[in-house]
């Protein structure tokens, strides 16, 4: 998969061969090929198109346009350099000299605001200087509007999965995101942050390295910032939890802008955060214990002295059929163990045959009461 560069580059050298003319049928029909095969190739050649008009043409050099004017396309040439001139520079003609002579910008006083380009002779090489001048003027443009377009996003897109199914995706930096089931997030990458929204689930981030780019998931009211880590984030609904198997991350209020939000937790390798509106609680242990918090991603749900109603609450999270409790008797029940989250009978099974549990089976749940 092309980085984020190459593809910004290729757009580039789109761009300049479609306004060097002599433009084709034929070549239209490669570019929209192009454009077909990745939202990122459209976001990028709308993105340098909006850069080139924002920079307005660079005002034909500063040479005294009236602010708001542009210069017409195809109005820019110059004539060839003078041998014999002491110093080197485009000719230019300017309309309000007396004399009618060509005139260097500096050397001659004169109302700029008059100043027309002399015509392009046919001793310059008709093809490749234009492509160069504009690619130029393409960099220069798009360096000009970094500060606008270092936020704006070159890659968007969503990615879900239903209920009882994991999928794994690799974002275009290099990072691998495994949604949990019933999961959606939606990411947007871009030249100074590479941005996640947790709409809803779980999911396991798999961070590249990049310390220019932070990774920011956002999940309703609060942030976990990383640069190059593995971590898990989890919404259930205003309620968050973050489980860190290696490097640090970091979990702060959201925040409007890019000013650092105020009283952040750092989370290392090992730990486990769960947030709600009262506040932050930290666990700590061995980053074996974070692993088994994520061990869904193989198929599998881990419990260790839970209770029966929070081990119900995980498998529904993969199943249409719910576990539901009879009573507060059963829910209170303590269990452990390692399940496949795909098969609620033997979780059951083991429950009625090790338990004073007794299953009562509908067609969309399972009743559990205490016996």
């Amino acid at each position: 998969m092309a980085s984020s560069k190459q593809i910004e580059q290729t757009a580039a050298a789109w761009l300049a061969r479609r306004d060097g003319g002599d433009w084709q049928e034929r070549d239209q029909a490669l570019l929209d090929a192009w454009l077909a095969e990745s939202i990122a190739h459209r976001v990028a050649l709308l993105r340098l198109e909006a850069a080139w008009a924002h920079s307005g043409r660079l005002k034909a050099l500063g040479a005294g346009i009236v602010a708001g004017a542009l210069p017409a396309r195809g109005q820019w040439s110059c004539a060839p350099f003078d041998k014999h001139a002491d110093t080197q520079g485009p000719v230019v003609v300017a309309t309000g000299n007396d004399s009618g002579q060509p005139v260097r910008p500096g050397k001659d006083s004169m109302d700029l605001r008059h100043l027309v380009f002399a015509p392009r002779t046919t001793r310059r090489p008709a093809r490749l200087p234009r492509y160069i001048g504009i690619a130029a003027s393409l960099v220069l443009a798009v360096s000009l509007g970094w500060g606008w377009t270092q936020y704006t996003a070159v890659e968007q897109a969503d990615y879900s999965t239903p209920m009882g199914d994991v999928r794994t995706v690799v974002l275009s930096d290099g990072s691998h995101a495994t949604l949990s089931s019933d999961s959606r997030i939606r990411i947007a990458l871009s030249h100074g942050e590479r941005h996640i929204d947790l709409l809803r689930g779980e999911a396991y981030f798999e961070v590249s390295k990049d310390p220019g780019r932070p990774f920011v998931v956002v999940a309703g009211e609060r942030q976990v910032v990383a640069v190059g880590t593995r971590f898990a984030v989890r919404r259930d609904s205003a309620d968050l939890r973050v489980v860190v198997t290696e490097g640090t991350v970091r979990l702060q209020p959201g925040s409007r802008g890019h000013a650092a939000p105020p009283h952040p937790t750092l989370l290392p390798a090992g730990s486990m955060a769960l947030a709600s509106a009262s506040g932050v609680l930290v666990r700590s242990g061995t980053i074996e214990d974070a692993e088994r918090q994520v061990d869904w991603r193989g198929g599998y749900l881990t419990f260790r002295d839970s209770t029966l109603a929070d081990a119900a609450v995980e498998f529904n999270r993969y199943n249409a059929r719910k576990i539901v409790m009879g009573d507060a008797e059963v829910a209170a029940l303590r269990v452990g163990g390692n399940f496949r989250w795909s098969n609620t009978e033997t979780f059951v099974r083991l429950l009625e045959q090790g338990f004073p549990v007794r299953a009562e089976q509908q067609p969309d749940r399972i009743v559990l009461h205490s016996r």
